[in-house]
């Protein structure tokens, strides 16, 4: 029987991870290492698979921020004036709009609901939102609204997993780690791609919104916290001195090495970058995360507060790791699951976000960042025109919902895409999500059906086979 270490290496030398990461190459090439009396694995490079790249075409954003509104906001009562919704507020939805319609939870036919906030007009555009939105509202001239998105998926994890990598099934890559395997890094001592969260818990899908599915690991998100250790695990444990840990990874990198010279599987070269990575970030993560160095006035006007876990606190640390050149930054906010309570939550919700949106955009702006930093916001999904939860409540609904985008290279001021009269349907200038992905990489200088990877026998993109470039809020 081999030794249990041997028969490890075997295996892993023999992993289908393996094979289809590293079979690829033709018998030609094998053919020739092996008259040159090399293995073709020998002869790869130990390289960094985050070191920065340039894009292939001229690029209006260097790094994202991505405010993921987990639970899917209420585009009717925030984004979406409509008035007839109002007046047959309690009425029988028309027979006609229902036929063929899905919904998650109600019965289609259940009674339409009127919103129950008053909106107005903001900024020199004249943008129309609803009046508990008041910050984000003050900066309408910087934003482009989108009213006509909508999706496939009518239930939290699908759409949410639909939104992140552009399929409904587990095990994508993520909009992230596309933009890091594209990008890599402008900051060798911080990952290229941060996620924190917030609300009242974690996004739906989990940690399959910022997974790097089939691209090497290095281009996972990396979770940070807005209280305590910035990072899991950051600290050393009590006798570890800071001299014994890094002859460790000196150790354990320098096998790392030798086991890429016998069989060059590329993961092995992230594992090496994940260790070198912890081991900068404990030096540098700490500072900044740490946002009570920032002057009183900026954390109040995010409404910040030093050893609180919050949308806000996030929203400044955002800025604080684009500003040292983090790629992509997501902050998730799952707390927009309104199916009853709509009135009050939403109210909650608003003053949760809405002052630290607006002082992002204020803040990355007075510190000339804004022109070169895309902001997203928004859900999965919209919700019905139709009542659930007695009187105060909405389902699911993929047909129509609203986002918002700024910066980077986006138009400001500008209203896109319109509703059918109760919200229930985009009409005009359609957004798929497929669209809106391919407009943030548009945007970040890449071509999305030409920023591929190949796995699994066939080139995968981030749009599958779809999404087309939203030009009308471009610059």
């Amino acid at each position: 029987m081999l030794p249990p270490s041997t028969l490890h290496d075997i295996q892993r030398s023999y992993s289908r991870r393996w094979f289809m990461q590293d079979c690829g190459l033709s018998l030609g090439s094998v053919a020739l290492a092996s008259m040159l009396g090399k293995s073709h694995a020998a002869t790869a490079p130990a390289i960094n698979p985050q070191a920065p790249k340039s894009p292939p075409f001229p690029a209006k954003a260097k790094n994202v921020i991505f405010l993921f509104m987990g639970g899917a906001p209420s585009h009717i009562d925030l984004f979406d004036n409509k008035p007839v919704l109002r007046e047959m507020d309690g009425k029988t939805p028309p027979a006609e709009l229902l036929k063929g319609y899905r919904s998650a939870f109600i019965r289609p036919e259940n009674k339409l609901l009127g919103s129950k906030f008053p909106f107005k007009h903001y900024g020199k555009c004249g943008m129309e939102m609803a009046e508990i939105l008041p910050h984000i509202g003050s900066h309408a001239d910087d934003i482009a609204l989108i009213r006509s998105m909508h999706t496939d998926a009518f239930n939290h994890a699908p759409a949410q997993i639909l939104m992140s990598t552009g399929s409904q099934q587990f095990g994508r890559p993520s909009l992230g780690s596309w933009v890091s395997y594209g990008l890599g890094s402008e900051n060798s001592n911080l990952p290229g791609f941060v996620v924190m969260s917030s609300g009242l818990k974690g996004p739906s899908a989990g940690n399959s919104n910022w997974s790097s599915g089939f691209l090497p690991s290095v281009h996972d998100g990396v979770t940070f916290n807005s209280v305590g250790d910035p990072v899991l695990y950051l600290s050393n444990p009590k006798g570890i001195t800071r001299e014994a840990q890094r002859r460790t990874i000196d150790a354990v990198n320098f096998l790392n090495h030798k086991r890429f010279e016998t069989i060059g599987d590329p993961e092995i070269n992230s594992r090496v970058a994940a260790f070198e990575m912890a081991f900068r970030m404990q030096d540098v993560a700490p500072e900044v995360t740490d946002i009570s160095l920032e002057p009183e006035s900026v954390r109040e006007m995010y409404g910040a507060k030093p050893g609180e876990r919050s949308f806000a606190n996030n929203c400044l640390l955002a800025r604080r790791l684009i500003e040292r050149g983090v790629r992509f930054v997501e902050l998730f906010h799952e707390s927009w699951d309104q199916h009853g309570n709509l009135t009050a939550d939403l109210k909650k919700n608003c003053l949760d976000v809405d002052k630290a949106c607006a002082a992002l955009i204020k803040d990355l702006k007075q510190r000339g960042l804004l022109d070169e930093t895309l902001i997203v916001w928004g859900g999965e999904f919209g919700r019905t025109p139709m009542v659930q939860g007695g009187n105060d409540g909405r389902d699911h609904h993929p047909n129509a919902f609203t986002m918002w985008m700024a910066g980077g290279g986006v138009k400001g001021g500008v209203e896109l895409g319109k509703t059918d009269e109760l919200g229930f349907n985009a009409v005009e200038d359609k957004v798929h999500v497929h669209d809106l992905n391919a407009t943030i990489l548009h945007l970040l200088g890449f071509d999305h059906t030409k920023l591929t990877y190949r796995a699994q026998g066939r080139d995968f993109r981030l749009t599958d086979v779809h999404g087309h470039v939203v030009k009308k809020v471009l610059v």
